[in-house]
């Protein structure tokens, strides 16, 4: 009986050790010999149990205005997520996380209920609820920072800075534009529920902080003239440019409606369009600057040059009429311009002929984008011979700004070249970018010369008359305006529309050494169709306060000053 006893055993020992070495001998294979895929199967299996791959973004770089006014800032919110093996206290972490996250605690008991190794709780979760909950250490709780976009000055200057999206890119204005700069290096790394297991990874880059152009405080100003005006005109949208026509800078750039990039996702997708650069429009007749600018730059005529106004011309097929259906006689170039006579510029645009007038509306960066720096500008349009849809008739109504389009900041910057004895400069936004310990400041650049120096003083001579006798409205005590009303009529699928325009004022002062030029647009006005009575009074306005806020002095200060040898400010 021992003896079979003996011998059972020992049967059973020697089964168990050959049984032992043989799984011995498939953990040694399948530890050095396992076919790649399933090698790489096990490892995600154990991988995805004790580890997650999590992306880590850098600090988005911030953004000031020229005198350091913080514009756009970052703010830290939580993600709270939850593994549910290495949750112990299932019911006490559900009633808690319920209760912190404004959760329902049979959703909390769902997600600890699920096999995957990481479940997405809550995101974003306030600052105070994310830190409350690293205090409390529960185990299986992972809460991650994450960044959300702060805009401190609220709504001011939102077309320019644009926003920052829930998914953490930048869109329209500097922020689009500059997306890549201002958003570092993210990368990813894994974190593991092993303790005292550190996997290091590699390190993010933080972005570029980046300074504007933009002058706060004119910025202001310019958004309450704005809204001002749209109140008091009964207008539908507008939108107010600043600048510096000596380098290019934009000081301020207002659009109506305006929309807070804190709250971005409630604002309508139409109010988020900066129509500054991004729509195209008929300009009307403040494009005559530019018509009597190629005129005068090819020698056909000088600003005395007479012609004999019959207030009407017929231009390939089509009768063009002066504003106000009447005829002038005998009219100066500088009258055509201070009386904004239709059949003054479509006689000079066919006596130019097609090559010559579109060659210099090129110069002028008509039909192409301007370059500057915020994200969704539109090129305008410029129809020539050989397109499909230029007919003879476009050479005459195109002289006054109709059968064309431009955007604001189009416009501005190519009558910034008259104010600037002739030098396009191209339009930009930033000032400076400081990365790491580096910092780039960024230098005015000459778009083109579309006019020599002689022609862009002649013209500004013509501008000075033009709004000394013929848009009185526009004038600012103290101070020399050099400008240009623009009332034009607005397309549609049946032709013009009757009354609808959109009225604007183009100008710079003091005339003879411009410190700024502003844009003024209003569409659709009710008090009146007429750029002189709604844009002209608007651009005055603004101007007597800008003039103050920046310094200018009035124009017999300045030539004492420059008389008696002094700095001008």
């Amino acid at each position: 009986m021992i003896d079979t006893v003996s011998r059972r055993l020992t049967i059973v020992s020697v089964v168990l050790v050959v049984v032992g070495g043989l799984l011995l001998a498939r953990l040694v294979a399948l530890q050095f010999q396992l076919d790649p895929e399933v090698a790489a199967y096990f490892l995600g299996i154990a991988d995805s149990a004790y580890r997650r791959r999590r992306e880590v973004v850098p600090p988005r770089g911030l953004i000031y205005d020229r005198d350091g006014n913080l514009l756009a800032t970052n703010m830290i919110e939580y993600e709270v997520g939850i593994s549910p093996a290495l949750v112990s206290d299932r019911t006490g972490t559900a009633i808690l996380l319920a209760e912190l996250l404004d959760m329902d605690e049979v959703e909390v008991l769902d997600a600890l209920d699920l096999d995957d190794p990481w479940v997405l709780l809550a995101r974003p979760v306030p600052a105070v609820v994310g830190e409350q909950l690293e205090s409390l250490d529960l185990p299986g709780v992972s809460i991650s920072p994450i960044q959300r976009r702060f805009y401190p000055q609220g709504a001011l200057a939102a077309h320019v800075l644009g926003f920052v999206g829930l998914d953490g890119h930048g869109y329209y204005g500097v922020e689009g534009y500059y997306q890549d700069r201002l958003a570092g290096r993210t990368t990813v790394t894994e974190e593991s529920e092993i303790p005292f297991e550190r996997i290091p990874g590699p390190v993010p880059r933080p972005g570029a902080d980046l300074v504007l152009t933009i002058d706060r405080e004119v910025q202001y100003l310019a958004e309450q003239t704005l809204m001002q005006a749209i109140v008091e005109h009964g207008a539908q949208r507008g939108t107010i440019i600043i600048m510096n026509p000596r380098t290019g800078e934009i000081l301020a750039l207002a659009v109506y409606p305006n929309f807070d990039p804190n709250d971005f996702y409630e604002a309508p997708h139409e109010t988020l369009v900066n129509i500054a650069i991004s729509e195209q429009y008929e300009p009307g007749s403040v494009f005559k600057v530019l018509t009597m600018a190629v005129a005068l730059e090819n020698g056909i005529v000088t600003p005395e040059s007479t012609y004999y106004d019959e207030g009407q011309i017929e231009v390939g097929g089509r009768v063009i009429y002066n504003w106000d259906r009447r005829a002038y006689g005998l009219t100066t170039m500088t009258e055509v311009l201070a009386r904004s006579l239709n059949v003054g510029t479509a006689t000079l645009s066919v006596t130019l002929g097609p090559t010559r007038f579109y060659t210099g509306l090129r110069a002028f960066g008509i039909g192409l984008p301007t370059g500057v720096d915020m994200e969704g500008e539109a090129a305008g349009e410029l129809h020539q011979p050989g397109d499909p849809i230029w007919s003879e008739s476009d050479l005459g109504t195109n002289s006054f700004g109709q059968g064309l389009a431009v955007t604001p900041i189009q416009l501005l910057t190519a009558i910034n070249a008259v104010a600037n004895d002739g030098l396009m400069m191209h339009p930009h936004v930033l000032y400076q970018m400081i990365d790491g310990d580096r910092v780039y400041t960024s230098q005015p650049s000459a778009i083109g010369r579309p006019i020599s120096a002689q022609t862009a003083h002649e013209l500004t001579d013509m501008m000075v008359a033009t709004v000394e006798h013929g848009i009185e409205l526009a004038q600012v005590p103290g101070y020399t305006v050099a400008g240009k009303t623009g009332t034009a009529e607005i397309p549609g699928p049946a032709g013009y529309e009757e009354e609808a325009t959109i009225v604007s004022f183009v100008g710079f002062l003091p005339a003879y050494d411009p410190q700024v030029s502003i844009l003024i647009r209003l569409d659709r006005p009710t008090s009146s169709r007429w750029g002189s009575q709604v844009a002209a009074p608007v651009f005055s306005e603004l101007a007597r306060r800008l003039v103050v806020l920046l310094d200018i002095p009035p124009d017999d200060v300045r030539q004492q000053l420059l008389a008696a040898g002094g700095v001008l400010p």
